[in-house]
């Protein structure tokens, strides 16, 4: 594994249903980790409940500041693998993390899902108020919610989110 002094983010695949508990491992074990969590609401017959749910199935984020940190996180009782394409290990820059955590955390947004591929259809708008002001997006859906999407190139996903229309800009964008 080759790494500099720099710190990066690296997604480790971990067994299913197990990110929470490796998240805590790996902190536990001295590495920064970041476990993105999405609400949803599950309903059952007789209730409704919000729940925190991964946002990443069976991925966590780990900032890799040193091969021991790449060991001791892979190490971890749950974790599989690093994701990797090809021969490089897949890397998420910065403002990709800062950019989920800004998702997460705006609770005007609902319905945050993930998706691996990208829709062929769809304007590409600015987002220009709220948390995720200046990022680009595609709307999926327009009526009084507007569905979007995110992408992030790094792990060839897309997060795709309802939040309300006057979030976004009025002109398109162009390539």
């Amino acid at each position: 594994m080759k790494t500099t002094s720099n710190s990066k983010w690296h997604v480790l695949y971990v067994n299913s249903r197990w990110e929470k508990k490796v998240h805590d491992r790996i902190q536990e074990a001295g590495v920064e980790s970041f476990l993105p969590l999405a609400k949803t609401v599950r309903t059952w017959s007789d209730r409704k409940k919000v729940l925190l749910e991964p946002l990443f199935k069976s991925y966590v984020f780990v900032n890799v500041k040193s091969p021991m940190d790449f060991y001791k996180a892979l190490s971890v009782n749950g974790a599989c693998a690093y994701i990797q394409f090809g021969k490089e290990y897949a890397v998420v820059q910065d403002y990709e993390i800062e950019n989920i955590k800004l998702l997460i955390g705006d609770d005007q947004i609902l319905d945050l899902t993930t998706e691996e591929a990208l829709p062929t259809i769809g304007e590409k708008r600015r987002i220009v108020c709220g948390a995720l002001e200046g990022l680009k997006c595609e709307v999926l859906r327009a009526d009084t919610t507007s569905k979007i999407l995110v992408r992030i190139d790094s792990l060839h996903q897309n997060l795709v989110a309802t939040i309300p229309s006057y979030y976004l800009g009025e002109e398109a964008l162009t390539a």
